[in-house]
C-alpha cells in the first residue's frame, strides 16, 4: 500500500511539475520580472528583497512575499535565466510530489477508493482550501507589494487552510446538519476574525499588474490541483494489484 501510495504521488508530481512549471514561465515570470524593475526603482541601489519564488508558485502560500525590513540581510536566491527556471521547476516538483501524497493520504483516510473522478474531487477541495481561501485574505503578491509582517501573514494562512480543509470535510464527507453548520463555521471564522493588515504606502506597482498576477497564480494554482487529483487517480489504478498481476502474467 504505501509503495503504491508513493508511486502514485511520484507520478502525479511529476506531471504537475512540468505542466505548471511551462505555465509559470509563460504566464506569471514576465509579470514577476516587471515588477522587480519597478521595486528596484523605489530602492535605487538595493538589491530586490523578494525571494525569487514567493508568492508566485501554487506550492507557495498565496500570501508568501516579502519583508521590507530595510535593516535585514538580503535573502538568497538564484541567478535570473536558467539557474532561476531550474529552481522553479525544483520547488515545483517538491511541492507537487508532496501535496499528492497528502491528498491520497486524505483519500485513504476517508475510506475513498481513488480514481481519477475522486482525485479531482478532492483535488478541488485542496484547492479551495490550500489557495483560494487564504487568498481572499492573503492575494499572491508581486515583488514591491507592502505586505504585513511575515510570520503574522504565516500563521493566518495556516489558521485559515486549516479551518477550511477541517470545514470542507464537515460538510461534504460527514453530511449532517450540526457538521454542516460546524464547517460553514470553521470557514467562515477566519475571514471574520481577519487577515494582517498593512498600512496603505504609495507604490510604484501598478494596480493592474497586481490585479493580473493574483488571478494568474490561483488560475495556475487550480490547474496544478487538478492535473494532482487526476493523475493520482489514474497512477493509483495503474500500479494496483490488477495492473501488477497482469505484468506477471
Amino acid at each position: 500500500m504505501l509503495i503504491r501510495l508513493l508511486s502514485a504521488a511520484l507520478a502525479a508530481g511529476f506531471l504537475a511539475a512540468v505542466l505548471v512549471t511551462g505555465l509559470e514561465l509563460a504566464l506569471t515570470s514576465p509579470l514577476i520580472i516587471a515588477a522587480e524593475h519597478y521595486e528596484t526603482q523605489a530602492a535605487p541601489g538595493a538589491a530586490a528583497s523578494a525571494a525569487p519564488l514567493a508568492g508566485r508558485l501554487p506550492i507557495v502560500l498565496a500570501h508568501a512575499g516579502h519583508d521590507h525590513d530595510t535593516k535585514a540581510e538580503p535573502e538568497w536566491q538564484p541567478a535570473a535565466g536558467l539557474p532561476r527556471m531550474l529552481f522553479t521547476g525544483l520547488a515545483t516538483l517538491v511541492g507537487g510530489i508532496g501535496y499528492a501524497l497528502l491528498l491520497g493520504a486524505v483519500m485513504l483516510a476517508t475510506g475513498r477508493e481513488p480514481s481519477p473522478e475522486r482525485g479531482l474531487a478532492f483535488a478541488v477541495a485542496g484547492f479551495l482550501a490550500v489557495a483560494l481561501a487564504p487568498a481572499l485574505g492573503l492575494p499572491p503578491e508581486l515583488p514591491g507589494s507592502e505586505a504585513a509582517p511575515l510570520a503574522a501573514r504565516q500563521v493566518w494562512w495556516v489558521m485559515t487552510a486549516s479551518a477550511t480543509a477541517m470545514g470542507i470535510y464537515l460538510i461534504a464527507i460527514r453530511r449532517v446538519p450540526i457538521t454542516i453548520l460546524g464547517g460553514i463555521v470553521l470557514i467562515v471564522a477566519p475571514h471574520l476574525a481577519g487577515a494582517p493588515e498593512v498600512a496603505a504606502t504609495p507604490s510604484e506597482l501598478p494596480a493592474g499588474l497586481a490585479a493580473q498576477f493574483a488571478a494568474r497564480s490561483l488560475a495556475i494554482a487550480f490547474v496544478f490541483w487538478a492535473v494532482i487529483g487526476l493523475a493520482f487517480g489514474r497512477a493509483w489504478q495503474t500500479f494496483g494489484p490488477k495492473a501488477a498481476a497482469g505484468a506477471r502474467g
